[in-house]
């Protein structure tokens, strides 16, 4: 088997009750690496692109990467990856914590189900072992409930798990990762319940070989020693991903009431990092093998939204639950993570399918009586509370809610797809593109609908991270122009995307060299690549997904930002600015090698080696 990678990937058929093995050739691997590229891979050669979201058809697919469980800083993650409920396009999204590296250690690369159990079915996979066993005393139980019952058989298990939204096929449906780290874009959590798989526990003895354990050591040195000089990787540690709050709303990154105003400080400074720090951290935590940090465990003491420790709010569930509802009460955003962690939602997707609620109550265009009396009034969150709970059991006004915010919109109708800040399907997350233009294109471009963590532009335009090494960039980038960001995004996306391929998290990228990375996973893999060779991984990746995305369906009429985000704003660092359309599509399609369509010609995916795409999109 090759260094790095367990060796085989579990097949598991739902229908029928059975398991079997991949193995998966080594030049393949060295071409698509691992994570999500891998798994778009597999899923053009082996399965039906246009399935059913919802069917047996429609693979779910937990995939690592080589640098899982090497014990090298970030290497935490994995990929799910499928045909998406909420967008009906290529469906992913990456999750941090412990499972990971577990699922390796217990001898799979990853794991690719399929079929509908006719009941409700965990799975274990425990040293190379697998097996299916009855759930039905799980079905109806929240994540967390679910997670402490199956490590109550054994506390080494790491669970991976769905809540009520992924029994009753949410679309916003999030998988839980022992209680505090997400798979939330997307809506997979709704596939693995249309399954009937409620959870798959992991734990394992086994350690991925290194090609180069000596060098692997050394790198590993160099690596921990930058973390410790990175003034990134501190502010993390300290006030976690929330740090972003206060400094996003000077420079007009933060979306406020539903996206429609440009600045409030106020809001900033009570829903901040240094706020959570001073009334609600209890601990630090990290994800395996990080030395970073940056997760919050919060408890709440008393008042209404009295909460018990555990997993606190990112940023982006801070602005969600915060300053898109115009609500400045951090204690509240805490319980309102709280209920969507053990619902299993995306609190994305949730906190502005409410933003959208709100700003239709406001409008007259729904009412009392089609919210079951809940009064949707900016920032009151005794209201949202229970509309959470609604959305994932799919009762009253929640069931509308519960396809997302575009979903929700073309039901509702009366204008309200216009108040929709969505790119093919999937709500913008919390970072505004009228500050940041090269965000608006990433958003337009990223292969699985609106997104921040599918390339790098976020550390890239912000200044957080720069690059030389790797391609031209300028010293300091002006967020409000749209010059020069087609490049910007070219590139950032070539690397950030194999984040999700060697299943990194994006904050140690940001942090480390790239040469440190490079030689890492060389150490590891003993496959010799150069800085070349992973940024056109890189490319390959996104070619790869984007023409999937083609045979779905997805072409240049998609590539657009909504009405929403081309609407300037009045006040704040934004004002008056909204990303060149035009301009950002037409720099950055001949670029990537797209036609006039938005297809990849057929010359780019002769030199990416991607042949069977090219019969698939021009036989």
């Amino acid at each position: 088997m090759p260094n790095g990678y367990a060796g085989a990937i579990l097949l598991v058929d739902l229908t029928n009750r059975t398991t079997d093995e991949l193995k998966v050739d080594e030049t393949l691997l060295k071409d698509f690496i691992g994570g999500s590229s891998l798994a778009a891979r597999l899923l053009l050669d082996r399965f039906k692109l246009d399935a059913d979201p919802l069917s047996g058809d429609n693979p779910l697919m937990i995939m690592t990467g080589p640098m899982v469980a090497s014990g090298f800083p970030g290497t935490s993650r994995f990929s799910i990856c499928a045909r998406a409920p909420q967008t009906g396009i290529w469906g992913e999204s990456a999750c941090g914590g412990t499972f990971g590296p577990e699922l390796k250690r217990a001898g799979y690369d990853g794991i690719i189900v399929t079929g509908v159990s006719s009941s409700p079915v965990y799975l274990s996979v425990v040293d190379g072992k697998a097996g299916i066993h009855d759930a039905k005393h799980l079905w109806g139980k929240d994540i967390y409930e679910t997670t402490d019952e199956l490590k109550a058989k054994d506390g080494g298990l790491k669970v991976l798990a769905i809540g009520q939204a992924g029994e009753n096929l949410v679309k916003i449906a999030a998988i839980g990762n022992d209680k505090g780290h997400f798979s939330g874009r997307t809506g997979l959590g709704a596939v693995m319940g249309s399954k009937r798989l409620k959870a798959i526990v992991a734990r394992g003895k086994g350690r991925p070989a290194k090609a180069d354990e000596e060098r692997f050591k050394e790198v590993m040195k160099k690596a921990l020693a930058e973390v410790k000089d990175s003034a990134l990787a501190e502010g993390l540690h300290l006030m976690g991903s929330d740090a972003n709050m206060e400094l996003g709303m000077i420079k007009g990154d933060v979306p406020i009431k539903n996206w429609t105003v440009g600045e409030a400080f106020d809001l900033a400074s009570n829903l901040s990092g240094p706020t959570m720090r001073e009334k609600y951290l209890t601990k630090e935590h990290a994800c395996a093998n990080c030395p970073v940090a940056c997760k919050r465990v919060v408890k709440v003491a008393d008042g209404p939204y009295r909460t018990e420790e555990g997993p606190g709010p990112e940023y982006e569930t801070c602005a969600t639950f915060g300053t898109m509802l115009m609500n400045d009460d951090l204690a509240a955003v805490i319980k309102a993570n709280e209920l969507c962690n053990r619902y299993g939602m995306d609190t994305i997707s949730c906190g502005s399918a409410i933003a959208l609620a709100m700003e239709l109550y406001e409008k007259g265009i729904v009412t009392p009586s089609d919210t079951g009396g809940l009064e949707l009034t900016w920032g009151n969150m005794d209201a949202v509370m229970p509309l959470i709970k609604n959305i994932a059991f799919r009762e009253g006004f929640g069931d509308i809610l519960a396809e997302g915010t575009l979903g929700a919109a073309r039901r509702i109708g009366r204008g309200a797809e216009d108040m929709v800040a969505h790119v093919k399907g999937l709500e913008a997350p919390m970072h505004d593109p009228r500050g940041f233009h090269g965000m608006g294109l990433a958003y337009m471009m990223s292969n699985r609908g609106a997104c921040h963590l599918q390339h790098a532009v976020l550390a890239t335009e912000q200044g957080m991270a720069s690059w030389p090494e790797l391609f031209d960039m300028e010293d300091d980038y002006v967020g409000t122009t749209s010059e020069g960001k087609a490049m910007l995004v070219f590139n950032s996306e070539n690397y950030g995307i194999l984040c999700n391929s060697l299943s990194i998290c994006h904050y140690v990228v940001y942090i480390l060299r790239p040469e440190t990375v490079l030689e890492a996973f060389n150490a590891v893999t003993g496959f010799g690549l150069g800085k070349d060779d992973l940024l056109k991984a890189g490319m390959r990746d996104w070619t790869l997904k984007r023409g999937i995305n083609n045979l779905l369906g997805i072409s240049r009429k998609d590539d657009v930002l909504p009405k929403r985000i081309l609407t300037a704003l009045s006040e704040g660092a934004a004002a008056g600015s909204v990303p060149d359309m035009d301009l950002l599509l037409k720099e950055y399609y001949a670029l990537r090698g797209l036609d006039e369509r938005g297809f990849p010609k057929p010359e780019k995916l002769d030199e990416l080696g991607l042949k069977e795409l090219k019969r698939r999109l021009y036989q």
